[in-house]
């Protein structure tokens, strides 16, 4: 064999190998073979053993980011996109052949990522300090970047509602410092608002919280969980995932604390068919960081623990049974016996 077809083929095998998902424990050698059932994933409540599907193991599916964030699944296309915040990117990962590609730089430091109900990509700016929908041929349109004449801080994360209106969260940690989007001064409170699906309208739908992260409904759109993750910067602040009822799809009532995450605190958030909700977390120390996942009542049934913080999550592939989990670094994903609440 000649010495350039040797390299070659070492560089086609060593681009092959690192495209292939690989399983992962808590061994940190992800290369490693797991034995079922994973021991990463952790049974707290005997409710929990529903969803864990017993011979399926955590997958690191790619690694390379500086900050991963926002993935949304694409059942049409088979493929998920995710953010790299820092690296003003937004990623695609495909699942017939594990390729990841760039979807889009720059991105504007995007964050959260959804779907609206006619399948478009929905995006949170840090950058532009806006809420962006991509068109079918992708155009750019601006769906909201000020709130009574001043500018939003730096959208965070998303959700849209079954009559089309975009519920989003403006903490603003991305006008804090010119790693995740650049420094400015706020111009208005960390709010959660609504847009109107009708009139575009934008309003406050809660403004009581210190720094409203990650968002989701429940399965039937009667609550609404909010994280709130004040104590990031602020220590004492809450380490809470509050939730509020939904009146007549417009307004909240009843703000109350769903979970203390004590020690450690939560992110981006999905709910299951069954009202699970499942919160990516981590900043707690060893065991702490991976995924949380709550009954309706609020109690910790289960856990999935990753070697990373993880920043947020979604329900994906052709069943809807795929977790995907953007944490830090990596994207991971695991097979589980629930199904994302959002059908797209």
């Amino acid at each position: 064999m000649q010495r350039r077809d040797f390299l070659n083929l070492a560089t086609t095998a060593a681009a092959s190998m690192a495209l292939e998902p690989t399983s992962f424990a808590a061994n940190p050698d992800v290369n490693a073979p797991v034995h079922y059932p994973d021991p990463a994933i952790e049974i707290v409540d005997p409710r929990f053993a529903k969803y864990v599907v017993f011979n399926a193991a955590i997958e690191r599916l790619y690694t390379g980011c500086r900050w991963a964030e926002g993935p949304v699944w694409f059942g049409d296309g088979r493929y998920l996109l995710w953010s790299d915040i820092p690296n003003n990117r937004i990623l695609r990962w495909l699942e017939d052949t594990g390729e990841v590609s760039v979807f889009r730089n720059p991105s504007n430091y995007s964050n959260g990522n959804t779907r609206d109900r006619q399948g478009h990509l929905v995006t949170c700016e840090h950058d532009s300090r806006r809420v962006a929908r991509t068109e079918y041929d992708g155009a750019i349109t601006v769906l909201a970047d000020r709130f009574q004449g001043k500018l939003l801080n730096a959208p965070n994360d998303l959700a849209v509602h079954s009559d089309g209106a975009v519920w989003f969260t403006d903490p603003g940690y991305g006008i804090l410092s010119n790693y995740e989007g650049h420094k400015a001064t706020f111009e208005l409170p960390a709010n959660v608002y609504r847009i109107d699906p009708k009139s575009h309208e934008l309003t406050v739908v809660a403004g009581d919280m210190e720094k409203p992260n990650g968002i989701c409904f429940s399965p039937d759109e009667k609550k609404l969980y909010v994280v709130d993750t004040g104590a990031s910067h602020h220590p004492g602040y809450p380490h809470h995932i509050r939730v509020h009822d939904v009146v007549d799809g417009t307004r909240l009532t009843n703000g109350r604390v769903f979970v203390d995450t004590g020690s450690c605190t939560a992110d981006g958030i999905r709910c299951d068919t069954d009202g699970n909700v499942w919160a990516g977390t981590g900043w707690g120390g060893p065991g702490f960081d991976g995924v949380q996942v709550f009954a309706p009542e609020g109690k910790l049934i289960g856990k999935i623990h990753l070697p990373e913080t993880c920043a947020n999550l979604c329900f994906g592939g052709a069943k809807r049974n795929r977790l995907f989990m953007a944490a830090s670094q990596s994207l991971y994903a695991l097979y589980v016996d629930a199904q994302g609440a959002q059908t797209l």
